[in-house]
């Protein structure tokens, strides 16, 4: 490994490891803090006998009051936040838990079951495929997504860089708090495969109701009496989480806007989505579902359309753009999903890895590039300075991807990392997508540490974490 003799003025020292952007607040940094609100902790009573509690942890816990008993729509992250509904329900009614629905089958909306499941142990409804998505990764044996996902969720980080989650409240879940984990294993007991499936639960007639989308094993709750749909990770206040970058297989965009188009169809009234607060209102769920059905539907076809002209991945996230008349919408913002993520999985989903470009079927290794790039630059040492002068200039997108390249001719070299972690922290105050924030700031404070330079992770690492899967 050829390795980087570093001799740079002590000048150029303090230039790059003191802030160079504005400490001014940004408009991400604005628009997330203002979006908390959102998360605030409630027991929100939806329509007569139907309640839904949010900001106990990241997901919201709905309660149907039948004659005899209660139905409970998914159960929150763990057992703890699941612990703290229950016991606010209580003081609405005492009657037994007759039923579990679980819309799909991701750890921040499975993690509760067993304190609602209690020693009555009730039917817990899904959809014959509940697991599908982890299943192949799973089979595959991939773990590296464990560490991806607490990058995303930004678990290691310490309370004050983390706002919220674009979709949720900033939450720490314990260690055992992931699906399934707390305790004795209690999966689905009461499974079905039709298109719908009509049930009638302590006197409440409800249809479950099979979609694809952000899962494969996806289903929405919808109670025809009530006007009440429950809509799981299909539909919540933000961009749809269309690819995940803690790394997931393709979530069928198509479906996904087809699924949207199917509860639009019902004529709900009230709509509780599976984050953010439950909206009310017939033409107003009806105006919030039609774009968002649309916008969605706008992101795949433009996308096609480009593919067809042979634009690659990189020029179709210039290309792909959504209009004014979505773009406008607050429940349309980046605040989780990522319009540039979309149409990348998009291509990689119908393409392939190829982006067409001849030059990249067989690309030289990343350090013999770097080699070649710092020859052009005049050697390392001039790379190092073009990388601090573009800290400096607060081009933090080209002064990370300069240290890519230094790294990559030594990975152990440790005045990169820092360069590059103070580019990952300023990338981050203006990236309004969450899960994005959070991996910037979880990677330089990972890159702080391998300097021996970060009193956050020291600070934040005897706390246990537990990645979820969002």
């Amino acid at each position: 490994m050829r390795k980087i003799a570093f001799a740079l003025a002590s000048a150029l020292l303090v230039c790059a490891f003191s802030p160079t952007f504005s400490s001014a607040e940004s408009e991400a940094t604005r628009l997330l803090k203002a979006r908390s609100a959102e998360f605030d902790r409630e027991i929100i009573e939806v329509t007569n006998g139907v309640y839904t509690a949010v900001g106990y942890s990241v997901q919201p816990v709905s309660m149907i009051v039948g004659g005899d008993g209660l139905i409970i729509v998914d159960t929150g992250m763990d057992t703890i936040s699941a612990g703290q509904v229950l016991a606010d329900f209580r003081r609405i009614t005492d009657k037994p838990v007759k039923a579990i629905i679980l819309t799909h089958s991701h750890g921040d909306h499975t993690g509760g079951v067993p304190v609602f499941a209690g020693k009555n142990r009730p039917p817990i409804w899904a959809r014959s495929n509940f697991g599908s998505e982890s299943g192949p990764l799973n089979a595959a044996g991939l773990t590296f997504t464990n560490i991806r996902g607490a990058r995303q969720g930004g678990f290691k980080l310490p309370p004050e860089k983390r706002i919220n989650n674009g979709v949720a409240r900033a939450y720490w879940p314990k260690r055992g708090g992931a699906v399934f984990q707390s305790g004795k294993k209690i999966g689905p007991t009461h499974t079905f495969s039709e298109p719908r499936r009509t049930l009638e639960i302590a006197g409440v007639k409800l249809e479950l109701v099979a979609v694809n989308g952000e899962t494969a094993d996806a289903l929405y709750v919808w109670l025809p009496e009530k006007r009440v749909l429950f809509c799981g990770d299909n539909f919540y206040k933000s961009w749809p989480n269309l690819y995940a970058i803690r790394g997931t297989m393709y979530r069928d965009v198509r479906a996904w806007a087809d699924a949207v188009d199917m509860m639009l169809q019902e004529g709900p009234e009230c709509l509780v989505p599976g984050h953010t607060r439950p909206i009310l209102g017939k033409a107003k769920i009806a105006e919030m579902l039609t774009n968002y059905r649309d916008a969605i539907r706008f992101v795949f076809d433009k996308t096609i359309e480009g593919m067809n002209q042979g634009l690659t991945p990189d020029e179709l996230v210039d290309y792909v753009k959504l209009p004014e008349r979505f773009a406008d919408k607050d429940y349309l913002r980046e605040y989780y999903g990522n319009v540039q993520w979309a149409v990348r999985q998009i291509f990689n989903a119908h393409l392939g890895w190829f982006d067409g470009n001849p030059s990249n079927l067989f690309p030289l290794h990343p350090a013999e590039e770097a080699r070649r790039v710092a020859d052009l630059a005049g050697g390392p040492n001039a790379l190092l300075a073009k990388a601090h002068q573009a800290l400096a200039d607060n081009d933090h997108q080209w002064a990370a991807q300069l240290c890519d390249h230094l790294l990559a001719l030594d990975p152990t070299a440790k005045e990169p990392k820092l360069i590059k972690a103070k580019a990952l922290e300023a990338l981050a105050e203006n990236l309004l997508t969450a899960t994005g924030r959070n991996y910037y700031l979880t990677v330089a404070q990972e890159l702080k540490q391998q300097t021996g330079n970060n009193a956050d992770y020291r600070r934040t690492a005897r706390r246990p974490r537990t990645p979820t899967v969002e």
